[in-house]
């Protein structure tokens, strides 16, 4: 009989979730995935498969908790530009913070295998519709309420706002808030 797991699934794959977003795919070894963890590199494979699975199960975690957020965020009091504007600071600030740069796990995943690795591009392609359907759902609020033009198209607008943050997520590792500030309000003046 095998030794029961002394280890909690979710907190292993947010830790390794953690670990890829700072290293990248490639560049994660399994010692840095078992140091990570704290989890044996064969309890690990035993547990979740291939180090892909496991990157998998990340990018995965990675997403809902994004999409989480962004619910939470935008369904706050406010006209639909200020909720918008206020998210996209979140992440900008987020993604400044600390000694590492890393941007977005989604954005660096499609940088680094985008093209060459089918489930991981499909994965990110789920990430970034989610949110194009949350910031269309948000838009479309606003031209309810009254604070979006309703001649605005909340899809084509999404999409729109979805790609100004992913290259925003891509331009924080190097350019300074000021920068990225006026990005977001030029991207918004279309509310």
């Amino acid at each position: 009989m095998g030794r029961p797991k002394s280890f909690e699934p979710d907190v292993v794959i947010a830790r390794a979730m953690e670990t890829f977003w700072t290293k990248g795919y490639t560049e994660t070894s399994p010692a840095d995935l078992a140091e990570a963890t704290g989890v044996a590199k064969g309890s690990l494979y035993h547990s979740f498969g291939s180090k892909r699975q496991l990157f998998a199960r990340a990018l995965d975690l990675y997403g809902r908790m994004g999409s989480e957020v962004t619910e939470e965020f935008l369904s706050r009091p406010g006209t639909a530009k200020d909720r918008l504007r206020a998210y996209f600071l979140l992440l900008v600030d987020m993604d400044l913070e600390g000694p590492v740069r890393r941007g977005c796990l989604a954005q660096n995943t499609v940088t680094e295998l985008g093209g060459r690795d089918e489930e991981a591009t499909r994965a990110v392609h789920r990430m970034e519709e989610r949110m194009v359907e949350l910031f269309a759902a948000r838009i479309e609020r606003g031209r309810r309420d009254g604070d979006v033009d309703r001649g605005v198209d909340a899809r084509e607008q999404a999409l729109y706002l979805q790609t100004v943050l992913a290259g925003l997520r891509v331009m924080t590792r190097t350019y300074d808030r000021p920068v990225l500030l006026r990005i977001i309000d030029t991207a918004l003046a279309g509310l």
